[in-house]
């Protein structure tokens, strides 16, 4: 069994950038849940290597990582927010919904922006309760279809088709509607989009999903897995969408962006509470 005191002495005591760096990748690969305070606490620190191993490191365990995770959204280090959102894209863990709601449509930092339209679509669906999948699912259809619309960075259209993709594999014979919806935006994208290589993207996106058949492996999946959140986590989690489906249409008039403005103030209010 690996001991883990050592393993956070040599992060604390770390006095340069490598050894920091080597120090946390050994924490991280260690794969202890006692390690997830220091790997949290690594992100917050002027170290983009370390932030990455940390990210990796709390990716690798999981759930777990969740709750300490949202609980740093409600702080004020930008640079520990934006790792964190990462790690939480990273994981899928439906409790991360709402935040990457948010981030992928109105964060200013065009890699956390692509982090999280990433995570919407890897999300882990199968955890899902029938009764509130496809609610969670058309919300991040609609974030991911704004994205793809109206963010200037093509990095970041360029990840949203990769989350439409990874959103739509599963139920794309189950909801002809959303999937004409991709549809028409990938035909879109690909005859308009001026950088060749979302068009690109976009072109493997439309080949895979027309190759779907209805009893592939992926779409069964999603009715054999069994989450290992409890109720109150999925009362939590309705109870956000419901509060953003409510804004959404307090904000309907003001525009796409303005509310997704208001929708990204209120998922980092939410995630903490």
């Amino acid at each position: 069994m690996t001991d883990l005191a050592p393993l956070i002495q040599a992060v604390e005591e770390a006095d340069s950038s490598k050894l920091l760096l080597g120090a946390v990748q050994n924490l991280a690969s260690a794969q202890l849940e006692g390690a997830i305070p220091t790997l949290i606490e690594t992100l917050s620190y002027n170290n983009p290597g370390a932030a990455v191993a940390a990210v990796e490191g709390l990716i690798l365990l999981g759930s777990t990582s969740v709750p300490p995770l949202l609980e740093l959204l409600d702080q004020h280090n930008y640079t520990a927010r934006s790792w964190a959102i990462r790690a939480l894209a990273g994981i899928g863990d439906p409790r991360g919904l709402v935040t990457l709601l948010g981030v992928a449509t109105a964060d200013f930092a065009l890699s956390v922006r692509r982090a999280a339209v990433k995570g919407l679509g890897s999300i882990k669906w199968n955890w899902f309760p029938d009764e509130l999948r496809e609610v969670a699912q058309e919300e991040a259809l609609e974030a991911l279809l704004f994205v793809v619309q109206q963010d200037e960075e093509w990095v970041v259209r360029y990840a949203a088709v990769v989350g439409l993709e990874a959103l739509m594999l599963p139920i794309a014979n189950h909801n002809l509607l959303w999937r004409s919806a991709v549809q028409a935006q990938f035909n879109t994208m690909s005859d308009h989009d001026q950088v060749l290589a979302v068009r690109g993207r976009v072109w493997l996106a439309q080949q895979r999903l027309q190759q779907v058949l209805p009893t592939s492996p992926i779409t069964q999946a999603i009715a054999e897995h069994h989450a290992p959140l409890t109720s109150s986590d999925w009362q939590d989690i309705l109870a956000k969408l419901n509060e953003i489906k409510n804004n959404a249409r307090d904000y309907a008039g003001e525009g796409g962006s303005r509310r997704f403005e208001k929708l990204a103030a209120l998922s980092v209010k939410s995630a903490a509470k």
